[in-house]
């Protein structure tokens, strides 16, 4: 599992839009908040996604980047993006690999299949590279105003 004061894992994966998006191009330019949720459409994922959306401006105004990342594909991040009108960037990991490197992932055995989940978790990475602060267990109603008094405390 990842620690605060660590090297933030290093990240290639697709947005809704199909774009890449690596964790090294925000590198010496701006602040990195990765938040990762469980599933496009569910109640407190709308609800963080809004949130997150909503604060945008502020955020850029503390040279701070936002991605939320998931396992949904790109088609469905634009689905759900489009649908609530979200502008927070959202990331697709379909195969996982970025929420296992963060620890945020789950393998458990539901109805006989074995199933992934996501550990609702939020990292915010400094201009180094360096995590700064690691929330695990976060609860999506208000959280997005946390993480952007954690960015302005520095």
């Amino acid at each position: 599992m990842v620690e605060v004061g660590q090297k933030a894992p290093g990240f290639n994966l697709p947005d809704a839009s199909m774009n890449m998006v690596s964790l090294a191009q925000f590198r010496g330019r701006k602040n990195v908040v990765l938040y990762f949720y469980p599933k496009d459409g569910s109640p407190g994922c709308v609800l963080q996604g809004i949130d997150f959306s909503e604060l945008e401006a502020e955020f850029d105004r503390h040279e701070t980047v936002v991605f939320g990342v998931s396992l949904d594909d790109c088609i469905a991040h634009a689905s759900f993006r489009d649908k609530h009108g979200l502008t927070v960037n959202l990331l697709a990991d379909s195969d996982g690999e970025v929420c296992r490197r963060y620890g945020v992932a789950e393998d458990k055995h539901v109805d006989g299949t074995k199933k992934t989940l996501i550990n609702r978790s939020t990292f915010i990475i400094d201009k180094q590279g360096t995590l700064k602060y690691v929330l695990h267990a976060v609860n999506a109603k208000g959280h997005a105003n946390e993480v952007l008094n954690l960015i302005k405390k520095g």
